[in-house]
């Protein structure tokens, strides 16, 4: 109970850090003051991990450029917040102000050229609210295509709303018939300039975020998010119904069966999960890798409810930058010990022997592949000068809390449990040699039992996963924390059923080498959302390029492992609790 009281307190503290203001503003202004804007980055649209830092396209730069100091999440998402070129004091409008005047040589014309080509986008950020704007369009001709022309927009003007001393809302229109024709390589002058409109509003300062989570919680969209859940349930229903019905009238009779102890059941064949009484309780093989499965799938179940919970004290705000980042990073940071102690303890409770080498696999079992995954895709981000390149700082930010606050918890956790002392409780002794497994049908196998126990979890959740993904992967915002978290309730209680039942149809046959079945099932879910990837990626997205193609996969591979190993500890413990009650039930010689 200490370590749990330890981590909720600074689970508090960390919503309490999360919820206070990047810059420390009251957000209240007079006539006249300076608020604060910041230019962000530009990238293409259909590219959201693609983007680059404002000033590396040859727009108007400032005398003195400040960098804004950014917290660890933010730098994660790959904000690079600079002082913006324009100038919107409080209150106070403003006509057609020049920026500058500059002549544009051939190469930055070619570059702009590129980047209005591709729908480069840039994002600013005015007293915390997010404003995009395009930089230019295309027109193209439906005769010939090589006479598309390519315009820049020169001209931006800002709608400001306030309500009494703070600022509501902000948009942004970029005005077409200023623009400047860059189709040509050939040097171009140009002026930058902008415009400001101040309007008074009655939306208070507390829902003026409201407008960004707009368009999920729209009728229709919520109609559709609904649908999801009611599918979702009923999948529940029938799966539950299926096992009440027929699972359990199955249990009954074989209970009553395996009770009887005369001697015309005793001339009868010995089949049925009564029979391998003494070998259900074998330990798997690799038992030291099935150990730390366990723990690092513990962990990451424990953080992601963790991150629920913040969710749905709203923390993770709209555009509350980086928060996200930062509650996934220190969060996985402070549950280590709960994966060193499951692990450990389990690994224990097997009968290991080495369990600093448990400790370590554990620790660099999720870690280790992501941290992989991660220095290829820094690489790549470095080689394309994007933002989402880590700066040194944050790299050793991130080192430094691997190195004091991830593996000091893994071992405490790991020590924690090695003396623990548990033992694992099997109602069934085990026999000394393991009994000869029945040829089963091909069906039976491994992968038809993984295709089988992923098909009805996927399902589940399916209608949500494209939301998801196009918030993550895309412009659009998600906010419904609530539903989500429903759907994911969802996820487990039907992943531990259908598990069970998989674990309880292999058991009838014979087959009594269930440990490693039950974790590949379960997990069997992260396999079918990396299809979904496949098709998302080709079929309902508009991504391309090595570069956004290399972040998608890769980061999405890794999620899809901590699916994997996060849904196969929940598959394995509900069939060790289902296992464990059923040769309870019964008297085993």
């Amino acid at each position: 109970m200490g370590e749990e009281a330890v981590l909720a307190v600074l689970v508090l503290a960390l919503v309490v850090g999360l919820g206070v203001e990047g810059d420390g503003s009251n957000h209240k202004y007079k006539e006249g003051d300076h608020v604060p804007l910041y230019a962000n980055k530009v990238g293409p649209f259909h590219n959201p991990s693609e983007t680059y830092r404002f000033y590396d396209l040859p727009f108007c730069v400032p005398e003195h450029v400040n960098e804004k100091k950014e917290a660890l999440g933010e730098v994660l998402n790959g904000d690079r917040l600079v002082d913006a070129p324009y100038e919107l004091n409080f209150r106070e409008d403003k006509q057609s102000t020049s920026v500058c005047k500059k002549t544009l040589s051939k190469e930055d014309v070619a570059k702009l050229r590129d980047a209005v080509s591709k729908d480069y986008y840039f994002q600013m950020y005015y007293d915390d609210l997010p404003i995009w704007g395009f930089m230019g369009k295309v027109e193209k001709d439906k005769l010939d295509q090589s006479d598309n022309k390519f315009l820049l927009f020169q001209h931006i003007h800002f709608d400001i709303f306030y309500n009494d001393d703070r600022v509501i809302e902000i948009n942004l229109q970029s005005d077409p018939n200023l623009s400047v024709d860059i189709t040509e390589d050939k040097e171009v002058d140009l002026e930058f300039s902008y415009s400001v409109a101040w309007k008074k509003t009655d939306i208070p300062f507390e829902k003026r975020m409201d407008k960004y989570s707009k368009s999920s919680s729209m009728p229709q969209h919520l109609e559709i998010h609904w649908f999801s859940i009611i599918n979702s349930c009923v999948t529940v229903l029938l799966l539950t119904g299926f096992l009440a019905t027929i699972l359990m009238r199955v249990l009954k009779n074989d209970f009553v069966k395996y009770s009887h102890d005369d001697e015309a059941l005793e001339d009868q064949e010995e089949t049925g999960w009564k029979y391998i009484h003494g070998d259900v309780f074998r330990f798997p093989k690799y038992k030291s890798l099935f150990a730390a499965v366990v723990g690092s799938g513990t962990q990451l179940l424990a953080m992601t409810i963790f991150i629920f919970l913040l969710a749905l004290v709203g923390v993770f705000y709209p555009y509350n930058r980086g928060a996200l980042f930062t509650a996934l990073v220190v969060i996985y940071a402070l549950t280590s010990g709960i994966a060193g102690y499951t692990a450990s303890s389990f690994y224990m409770q097997l009968e290991g022997t080495n369990w600093v080498r448990n400790l370590l696999l554990t620790g660099c079992l999720f870690c280790g592949p992501l941290f992989l995954t991660f220095c290829f895709l820094n690489t790549v981000a470095i080689a394309y000068s994007a933002t989402a390149a880590l700066p040194f700082g944050t790299i050793l930010v991130i080192l430094l809390i691997w190195t004091l606050v991830t593996s000091p918890l893994l071992v405490l956790g790991g020590i924690a449990g090695k003396n623990g002392k548990t033992e694992f409780q099997a109602p069934c002794r085990t026999t000394k040699y393991p009994r000869e497994i029945p040829q089963l049908p091909w069906y039976r196998g491994t992968i038809p039992q993984m295709a089988m126990a992923g098909f009805l979890p996927f399902s589940a959740i399916y209608i949500e996963l494209y939301y998801i993904f196009a918030s993550v992967w895309g412009h659009k915002i998600y906010t419904i924390y609530s539903i989500l978290f429903i759907v994911f309730i969802i996820l487990i209680i039907v992943t531990a059923f259908i598990t069970v039942a998989l674990t309880y149809f292999q058991l009838t046959v014979e087959d009594h080498e269930w440990w490693w079945r039950s974790v590949l099932c379960g997990g069997s879910t992260g396999i079918f959302i990396f299809f979904y990837c496949l098709y998302y990626y080709h079929a309902r997205s508009d991504m391309s390029g090595f570069m956004q193609t290399s972040f998608f996969f890769g980061y999405m591979t890794c999620i899809c492992y901590g699916f994997f190993l996060m849904l196969g500890t929940v598959g394995f413990r509900a069939s060790l609790l289902f296992v464990r009650h059923i040769y309870r039930s019964i008297k085993c010689e």
